[in-house]
Protein backbone atom coordinates (compact mmCIF):
# COMPACT_ATOMS: atom_id res chain seq x y z
CA UNK A 1 0.00 0.00 0.00
CA UNK A 2 3.13 2.31 1.00
CA UNK A 3 4.35 1.68 -2.60
CA UNK A 4 1.20 2.50 -4.37
CA UNK A 5 1.09 6.12 -1.98
CA UNK A 6 4.54 6.81 -3.34
CA UNK A 7 3.45 6.13 -6.91
CA UNK A 8 0.34 8.56 -6.65
CA UNK A 9 2.32 11.45 -4.61
CA UNK A 10 5.17 11.25 -7.51
CA UNK A 11 2.55 11.54 -10.12
CA UNK A 12 1.18 14.49 -9.03
CA UNK A 13 4.91 15.89 -8.62
CA UNK A 14 5.77 14.78 -12.41
CA UNK A 15 2.14 15.78 -13.63
CA UNK A 16 2.48 19.44 -11.86
CA UNK A 17 5.52 20.05 -13.97
CA UNK A 18 3.66 19.45 -17.55
CA UNK A 19 0.71 21.39 -16.13
CA UNK A 20 2.22 24.37 -15.50
CA UNK A 21 3.75 24.34 -18.39
CA UNK A 22 0.65 23.09 -20.89
CA UNK A 23 -1.24 25.78 -19.06
CA UNK A 24 1.02 28.45 -20.45
CA UNK A 25 0.96 27.50 -24.18
CA UNK A 26 -2.42 26.92 -24.14
CA UNK A 27 -3.13 30.62 -22.98
CA UNK A 28 -0.79 31.45 -26.27
CA UNK A 29 -2.53 29.00 -28.54
CA UNK A 30 -5.75 30.43 -27.08
CA UNK A 31 -4.96 33.46 -28.52
CA UNK A 32 -3.44 31.67 -32.01
CA UNK A 33 -0.16 31.93 -31.36
CA UNK A 34 2.11 28.44 -31.28
CA UNK A 35 5.46 28.51 -29.65
CA UNK A 36 7.62 25.37 -30.14
CA UNK A 37 10.36 26.85 -28.08
CA UNK A 38 8.62 25.52 -24.77
CA UNK A 39 11.46 23.23 -24.26
CA UNK A 40 14.47 25.80 -24.94
CA UNK A 41 12.75 28.03 -22.62
CA UNK A 42 12.40 25.65 -19.88
CA UNK A 43 15.92 25.03 -19.94
CA UNK A 44 17.00 28.08 -19.43
CA UNK A 45 14.67 29.03 -16.69
CA UNK A 46 15.55 25.64 -14.82
CA UNK A 47 19.55 26.89 -14.91
CA UNK A 48 18.15 30.43 -13.75
CA UNK A 49 16.21 29.54 -10.81
CA UNK A 50 18.77 26.67 -9.81
CA UNK A 51 21.60 29.35 -10.03
CA UNK A 52 19.60 31.58 -8.10
CA UNK A 53 18.92 29.17 -5.41
CA UNK A 54 22.49 28.14 -5.34
CA UNK A 55 23.63 32.01 -4.35
CA UNK A 56 20.50 32.94 -2.59
CA UNK A 57 19.10 30.07 -0.79
CA UNK A 58 15.30 31.15 -2.29
CA UNK A 59 12.92 29.13 -3.76
CA UNK A 60 11.11 31.91 -4.40
CA UNK A 61 13.39 34.27 -5.75
CA UNK A 62 14.62 31.18 -8.09
CA UNK A 63 10.44 30.90 -9.31
CA UNK A 64 10.91 34.28 -9.87
CA UNK A 65 14.49 34.36 -12.09
CA UNK A 66 12.98 30.81 -13.89
CA UNK A 67 9.74 32.83 -14.75
CA UNK A 68 11.61 36.06 -15.52
CA UNK A 69 13.77 33.97 -17.87
CA UNK A 70 10.82 32.34 -19.63
CA UNK A 71 9.00 35.53 -19.88
CA UNK A 72 11.96 37.73 -21.62
CA UNK A 73 12.65 34.32 -24.26
CA UNK A 74 9.17 34.64 -24.75
CA UNK A 75 9.00 38.26 -25.37
CA UNK A 76 11.69 37.78 -28.17
CA UNK A 77 10.04 35.43 -29.62
CA UNK A 78 6.81 37.51 -29.64
CA UNK A 79 8.21 40.46 -30.71
CA UNK A 80 9.58 38.21 -34.24
CA UNK A 81 6.22 36.35 -34.85
CA UNK A 82 3.92 39.21 -33.78
CA UNK A 83 5.36 42.16 -35.23
CA UNK A 84 8.04 40.91 -38.02
CA UNK A 85 5.84 38.15 -38.86
CA UNK A 86 8.19 35.50 -38.98
CA UNK A 87 7.24 31.78 -39.13
CA UNK A 88 5.83 31.05 -36.10
CA UNK A 89 7.02 27.43 -36.12
CA UNK A 90 10.40 28.21 -37.03
CA UNK A 91 10.44 30.97 -34.63
CA UNK A 92 9.32 28.07 -32.12
CA UNK A 93 12.29 25.58 -32.78
CA UNK A 94 15.00 28.49 -33.52
CA UNK A 95 14.15 29.18 -29.98
CA UNK A 96 13.94 25.75 -28.90
CA UNK A 97 17.46 24.36 -30.15
CA UNK A 98 18.80 27.93 -28.92
CA UNK A 99 17.73 27.74 -25.27
CA UNK A 100 18.81 23.93 -25.31
CA UNK A 101 22.59 25.66 -26.13
CA UNK A 102 22.60 28.61 -23.85
CA UNK A 103 21.36 26.66 -20.97
CA UNK A 104 24.25 24.22 -20.99
CA UNK A 105 26.71 27.13 -22.10
CA UNK A 106 25.74 28.93 -18.98
CA UNK A 107 25.09 25.94 -16.63
CA UNK A 108 28.70 24.51 -17.13
CA UNK A 109 29.71 25.50 -13.72
CA UNK A 110 26.38 24.80 -11.77
CA UNK A 111 26.95 21.09 -12.68
CA UNK A 112 28.47 20.15 -8.87
CA UNK A 113 26.75 22.74 -7.11
CA UNK A 114 24.12 21.70 -4.52
CA UNK A 115 21.08 24.16 -3.42
CA UNK A 116 20.14 23.87 0.67
CA UNK A 117 17.82 20.99 1.48
CA UNK A 118 14.62 21.13 0.74
CA UNK A 119 11.79 21.28 3.82
CA UNK A 120 9.22 18.76 3.62
CA UNK A 121 5.67 19.61 3.61
CA UNK A 122 2.50 18.21 4.94
CA UNK A 123 -0.93 19.49 5.82
CA UNK A 124 -1.72 18.97 9.50
CA UNK A 125 -4.15 16.00 10.18
CA UNK A 126 -4.49 15.12 6.34
CA UNK A 127 -1.06 13.83 5.64
CA UNK A 128 -1.93 11.69 8.41
CA UNK A 129 -4.70 9.53 7.14
CA UNK A 130 -3.54 6.34 5.90
CA UNK A 131 -2.49 5.82 2.28
CA UNK A 132 -4.05 9.34 1.48
CA UNK A 133 -2.35 11.66 3.15
CA UNK A 134 0.91 10.45 1.97
CA UNK A 135 -0.40 10.66 -1.72
CA UNK A 136 -1.87 13.79 -1.64
CA UNK A 137 -1.19 15.66 1.32
CA UNK A 138 2.44 15.83 1.26
CA UNK A 139 3.31 17.75 -1.81
CA UNK A 140 4.61 21.17 -2.18
CA UNK A 141 2.77 23.79 -2.37
CA UNK A 142 3.10 24.32 -5.92
CA UNK A 143 1.09 21.41 -6.94
CA UNK A 144 -1.78 22.57 -4.90
CA UNK A 145 -1.17 26.08 -6.71
CA UNK A 146 -1.08 24.31 -9.93
CA UNK A 147 -4.71 23.12 -9.63
CA UNK A 148 -5.80 26.45 -8.44
CA UNK A 149 -4.52 27.78 -11.08
CA UNK A 150 -6.10 25.83 -14.12
CA UNK A 151 -9.66 26.65 -12.03
CA UNK A 152 -8.91 30.09 -12.28
CA UNK A 153 -7.72 29.97 -15.83
CA UNK A 154 -11.06 28.19 -16.64
CA UNK A 155 -12.94 31.10 -14.98
CA UNK A 156 -11.04 33.85 -16.78
CA UNK A 157 -11.21 32.14 -19.90
CA UNK A 158 -14.84 31.77 -19.75
CA UNK A 159 -16.20 34.03 -17.34
CA UNK A 160 -14.68 36.97 -17.69
CA UNK A 161 -14.74 39.83 -20.86
CA UNK A 162 -11.27 39.50 -20.58
CA UNK A 163 -11.21 36.17 -21.20
CA UNK A 164 -13.53 36.28 -24.16
CA UNK A 165 -11.43 39.23 -25.66
CA UNK A 166 -8.37 36.44 -25.77
CA UNK A 167 -10.31 33.74 -27.05
CA UNK A 168 -11.72 35.94 -30.20
CA UNK A 169 -8.85 37.07 -30.62
CA UNK A 170 -7.41 33.54 -31.06
CA UNK A 171 -10.57 33.32 -33.51
CA UNK A 172 -11.07 35.70 -35.70
CA UNK A 173 -8.19 38.60 -35.19
CA UNK A 174 -9.32 40.37 -37.73
CA UNK A 175 -12.72 41.10 -36.49
CA UNK A 176 -11.18 41.58 -33.00
CA UNK A 177 -9.05 44.22 -34.93
CA UNK A 178 -12.42 45.90 -36.18
CA UNK A 179 -14.02 46.20 -32.69
CA UNK A 180 -10.86 48.19 -31.96
CA UNK A 181 -9.05 45.95 -29.90
CA UNK A 182 -5.61 45.95 -29.82
CA UNK A 183 -4.81 42.04 -31.48
CA UNK A 184 -0.98 42.37 -31.07
CA UNK A 185 -0.35 43.91 -27.58
CA UNK A 186 -3.35 40.95 -26.48
CA UNK A 187 -1.30 38.24 -28.07
CA UNK A 188 1.84 39.45 -26.89
CA UNK A 189 0.59 39.88 -23.05
CA UNK A 190 -0.25 35.81 -23.57
CA UNK A 191 2.99 34.42 -25.34
CA UNK A 192 4.73 36.81 -22.85
CA UNK A 193 2.49 34.85 -19.50
CA UNK A 194 2.61 31.73 -21.57
CA UNK A 195 6.43 32.41 -21.07
CA UNK A 196 6.42 32.89 -17.64
CA UNK A 197 4.56 29.80 -17.02
CA UNK A 198 7.17 27.46 -19.31
CA UNK A 199 9.70 29.41 -17.01
CA UNK A 200 8.16 28.29 -13.69
CA UNK A 201 8.03 24.46 -14.72
CA UNK A 202 11.32 24.95 -15.65
CA UNK A 203 12.26 26.50 -12.27
CA UNK A 204 10.44 23.91 -10.30
CA UNK A 205 12.22 20.94 -11.93
CA UNK A 206 15.14 22.14 -11.09
CA UNK A 207 14.56 23.71 -7.56
CA UNK A 208 11.97 20.63 -6.64
CA UNK A 209 10.88 17.88 -8.72
CA UNK A 210 15.20 16.89 -9.19
CA UNK A 211 17.23 19.42 -7.12
CA UNK A 212 20.15 19.73 -9.39
CA UNK A 213 21.47 21.13 -12.72
CA UNK A 214 22.33 18.68 -15.50
CA UNK A 215 22.54 19.70 -19.04
CA UNK A 216 18.76 18.71 -20.93
CA UNK A 217 17.58 17.77 -17.55
CA UNK A 218 14.11 19.15 -18.84
CA UNK A 219 14.14 15.57 -21.29
CA UNK A 220 11.69 16.73 -23.71
CA UNK A 221 8.81 17.41 -21.05
CA UNK A 222 8.28 21.06 -23.15
CA UNK A 223 7.56 19.03 -26.36
CA UNK A 224 5.24 16.61 -24.22
CA UNK A 225 3.46 19.91 -22.75
CA UNK A 226 2.82 20.72 -26.27
CA UNK A 227 1.18 17.92 -27.21
CA UNK A 228 -0.84 17.97 -24.00
CA UNK A 229 -2.51 20.91 -25.13
CA UNK A 230 -3.85 19.01 -28.46
CA UNK A 231 -4.55 15.92 -26.34
CA UNK A 232 -7.01 18.43 -24.02
CA UNK A 233 -8.45 19.98 -26.82
CA UNK A 234 -7.23 23.49 -25.73
CA UNK A 235 -9.66 22.86 -22.00
CA UNK A 236 -7.49 23.88 -19.23
CA UNK A 237 -9.61 20.74 -17.31
CA UNK A 238 -8.66 18.54 -19.77
CA UNK A 239 -4.87 19.68 -19.61
CA UNK A 240 -4.97 18.82 -15.98
CA UNK A 241 -6.19 15.39 -16.13
CA UNK A 242 -3.88 15.12 -19.32
CA UNK A 243 -0.50 16.07 -17.12
CA UNK A 244 -1.36 14.06 -14.60
CA UNK A 245 -2.11 11.03 -17.00
CA UNK A 246 1.50 11.69 -18.28
CA UNK A 247 3.09 11.81 -15.18
CA UNK A 248 2.00 8.76 -14.15
CA UNK A 249 3.48 6.87 -17.08
CA UNK A 250 6.69 8.66 -16.62
CA UNK A 251 6.74 7.12 -13.11
CA UNK A 252 5.23 4.03 -13.58
CA UNK A 253 8.70 2.98 -15.22
CA UNK A 254 10.32 3.65 -11.51
CA UNK A 255 7.16 1.94 -9.62
CA UNK A 256 7.79 -1.16 -11.75
CA UNK A 257 11.88 -1.37 -11.90
CA UNK A 258 11.11 -1.23 -7.90
CA UNK A 259 8.82 -3.88 -7.75
CA UNK A 260 11.03 -5.99 -9.62
CA UNK A 261 9.77 -6.08 -13.30
CA UNK A 262 12.45 -7.76 -15.31
CA UNK A 263 11.41 -4.75 -18.38
CA UNK A 264 14.56 -3.04 -20.09
CA UNK A 265 15.10 0.37 -18.39
CA UNK A 266 15.21 2.19 -21.68
CA UNK A 267 11.81 0.74 -23.02
CA UNK A 268 10.43 1.66 -19.66
CA UNK A 269 12.10 5.21 -20.40
CA UNK A 270 10.31 5.88 -23.70
CA UNK A 271 6.80 4.97 -22.49
CA UNK A 272 6.27 8.43 -21.76
CA UNK A 273 6.79 9.07 -25.41
CA UNK A 274 5.25 6.49 -26.80
CA UNK A 275 1.82 7.52 -25.03
CA UNK A 276 2.09 10.99 -26.28
CA UNK A 277 2.34 9.45 -30.22
CA UNK A 278 -0.16 6.58 -29.54
CA UNK A 279 -2.80 9.63 -28.05
CA UNK A 280 -1.91 12.18 -30.70
CA UNK A 281 -2.47 9.22 -33.26
CA UNK A 282 -6.06 8.38 -31.65
CA UNK A 283 -6.96 11.74 -31.58
CA UNK A 284 -6.19 12.74 -34.88
CA UNK A 285 -8.35 10.09 -36.45
CA UNK A 286 -11.42 12.21 -35.51
CA UNK A 287 -10.69 15.95 -37.52
CA UNK A 288 -13.76 16.86 -36.73
CA UNK A 289 -13.06 16.86 -33.46
CA UNK A 290 -9.86 19.01 -33.53
CA UNK A 291 -11.50 21.18 -35.50
CA UNK A 292 -14.29 22.31 -33.82
CA UNK A 293 -12.36 22.48 -30.64
CA UNK A 294 -8.66 24.31 -32.19
CA UNK A 295 -8.71 27.72 -31.71
CA UNK A 296 -9.43 29.18 -36.01
CA UNK A 297 -6.68 31.40 -36.21
CA UNK A 298 -4.30 28.93 -34.57
CA UNK A 299 -0.98 29.23 -35.83
CA UNK A 300 -1.60 32.17 -38.66
CA UNK A 301 -0.29 35.50 -38.86
CA UNK A 302 -1.62 38.56 -38.39
CA UNK A 303 -1.52 41.88 -40.81
CA UNK A 304 -3.94 45.00 -39.38
CA UNK A 305 -2.75 47.00 -42.71
CA UNK A 306 -4.93 44.12 -44.56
Amino acid sequence: MESYALLIAATLNAGTVLAIASLGLLINEKAGIVNLGAEGMMLCAAIAGFATVVHTGSDTLGFAAGMAAGAVMAAVFGGLVIWLNTNQYATGLALSLFGAGFSAFAGIGYVQEKIPERPSFAIPFLSDIPLVGPALFRQHPMVYLTVLFAAALIWFLYRTRSGLILRSVGESPESAHGLGYPVRWIRLAAVVVGGALCGLAGAYISIIYTPLWVEGMVAGKGWIALALTTFATWRPARVLLGAYLFGGVTMLQFHLQGIGVEVPSQFLSMLPYIATILVLALISRNPRWIRINMPAAIGKPFYPGS
